[in-house]
């Protein structure tokens, strides 16, 4: 191994990757403070993530009209980090239909935590503090639970028929609740349907839900389903209730209904004729496979790692030690210093190590180990190695156009279209330090790779100014070819090394790659194509450095 890649591989603190998982946030308050005393508060909680010092918000629960006791079904599904401090701000807001949107006078409370602490602790109870930071009687509750194993959703249709009249003067408003009862006895909301107004026969909307939501991956988990009359006071009337199961419900997958009876107990006691409080209808049960981004790889999957650097003049002499391009006998350019911290994660995907490498110059690449028949280096190590070789060797001109290497491999992607199989998923790398200067064929040329399984990742070298690069990148709205047509998924990741001097160690590789996990899952999910199962491919994987 080179002293260079040593070098580049220490100063980003690249070390094996920390296990990454996905946590549901359950969110409970009690005793929320009345500040009209003519009507119950109408309870939403925002949660945000502190980002760079500013709070941003992730999302928020549904609102439950005049209540203050809510238990709300809205689940919250974070990416969880062990190495990282993920600060986050729970506000609770009263949103009075009066005006839209939340002004700090509805913020009836909040608190702060890290996911951290609500994980190690599983639930989580503490005060809301008031905007003055002085405690008050609400309490908010969180419940972490790690969502691992069960990634398939469920389409779930209910409806009901001649439910109980609550009402004097028209006919009931039904809603449905379905709860999952713990192994400690206590149960976990999760789904509250829509109101249906004035219907004794309701058809509520199919939702989905995770099958780690709604029984833990347990079939034969009992969950408590209850139906209500919805009032505006929030003193909803008890219809009845039902004990049923996953397994139960799995009797309606092929289109067969699956009814229980809807029971109210006082009635049931009371009532010597009493047979129901109405029927409620499973019309329909749907098993939605989730295929994620490891059963692809565990699959055979493999990423064909591309990277493309620029060498036109606007680099300066590699030789002059201000050039963006110099080698330092100890201290890695910023060129290196990407090479490395994105290919140290990119080779692990790649069982055979190989990269292909080129550079571009005008309207032309060529391989950076000067082997046009067999552009390929041996890891990332081999990449280092063959670009600190060619320097010496090559002449800086021209300005930066990326579109030729853009389209040289979308023809490699185009090939593994005809497969039908997910054995090969294209990233390429393109290292620049100025703004292209064929931005219109750049542009045809991403629209025509976003039907490809392709994903383009593009680090800014240096201090120009990269303004018009993001663009490319999609966030800021659907990018589109000259003619105007637009992209099918946005594959495009465009950030500025600068942004990334005095982060933390890795942070570049973790946010260029950020993407790409759900862009490999998007594009094969939208083809319909599965991931393989490790039977269904000869040789095992290997890998190795």
């Amino acid at each position: 191994m080179s002293d260079i890649y040593e070098s580049a591989a220490t100063s980003l603190g690249l070390f094996s990757s920390p296990c990454l998982t996905k946590v549901e946030l359950r969110v409970v308050c009690k005793g929320i403070s009345d500040r009209d005393a003519l009507s119950k508060p109408d309870p939403c909680v925002v949660i945000k993530m502190q980002s760079h010092g500013q709070w941003l918000e992730v999302d928020r629960t549904e609102v439950i009209r005049s209540c203050i006791n809510p238990t709300f079904s809205k689940v919250f599904t974070l990416d969880y980090y062990f190495e990282e401090v993920q600060r986050l701000r729970f506000e609770l807001y009263d949103m009075n239909s009066s005006h839209n949107g939340m002004r700090e006078i509805d913020c009836l409370g909040a608190m702060e935590c890290t996911l951290g602490q609500i994980v190690s602790q599983r639930k989580l109870c503490r005060a809301l503090l008031k905007q003055s930071n002085t405690v008050g009687k609400s309490m908010i509750t969180i419940t972490a639970e790690e969502l691992t194993g069960n990634d398939d959703y469920v389409e779930l249709s209910f409806s009901a028929r001649k439910l109980d009249d609550k009402d004097f003067f028209s006919k009931s408003d039904p809603f449905l609740e379905i709860y999952r009862v713990n192994d400690d006895g206590t149960q976990q909301l999760v789904y509250r349907t829509e109101t249906v107004m004035n219907n004794l026969n309701p058809v509520w909307k199919t939702f989905k839900t995770s099958l780690n939501c709604l029984c833990s991956g347990d079939h034969e988990r009992i969950l408590k389903c209850t139906v209500w009359d919805w009032d505006s006071n929030g003193k909803h009337d008890f219809i009845g209730e039902f004990e049923a199961t996953f397994k139960e419900m799995r009797g309606a997958i092929d289109g067969k209904q699956v009814q229980w009876e809807c029971i109210n107990p006082k009635y049931k006691v009371k009532k010597k004729n009493y047979r129901n409080s109405g029927i409620v209808i499973l019309n329909q049960c749907k098993i939605i496979k989730m295929h994620s981004f490891l059963d692809y790889i565990m699959g055979g999957c493999q990423i064909q790692f591309t990277v493309a650097i620029d060498f036109t003049a606007s680099n300066g002499d590699p030789r002059n030690s201000c050039s963006l391009h110099y080698i330092h006998p100890y201290q890695p350019n910023e060129y290196l210093k990407a090479l490395v911290a994105v290919g140290e994660i990119c080779q692990d995907y790649d069982s055979v190590l190989h990269f292909i490498l080129y550079s571009f110059q005008v309207s032309h690449d060529f391989a950076i180990n000067f082997n046009e028949e067999n552009p390929e280096c041996a890891g990332i190590q081999g990449v280092v190695e063959a670009y600190q070789n060619c320097l010496p060797k090559i002449q800086l001109y021209g300005p930066t156009n990326i579109a030729p290497i853009i389209q040289k491999v979308a023809n490699s992607a185009s090939e593994e279209v005809h497969t039908r199989e997910a054995m090969q998923y294209f990233i390429l790398l393109i290292l620049t330090d100025g703004v292209i200067t064929d931005m219109a064929d750049t542009r045809e040329a991403i629209v025509h790779a976003s039907h490809l399984p392709m994903s383009i990742i593009i680090v800014g070298v240096g201090n120009a100014d990269f303004t018009d690069m993001q663009t490319l990148d999609g966030d800021d709205g659907i990018l589109r070819s000259p003619k105007g047509e637009p992209v099918l998924r946005d594959i495009v990741q465009f950030v500025p090394f600068r942004n990334f001097k005095h982060a933390s160690p890795a942070a570049l590789a973790k946010t260029v790659l950020a993407e790409v996990p759900n862009q490999v899952v998007d594009y094969y999910n939208s083809k319909g194509i599965k991931p393989k199962v490790p039977s269904e491919f000869e040789a095992p994987r290997t890998f190795g450095h």
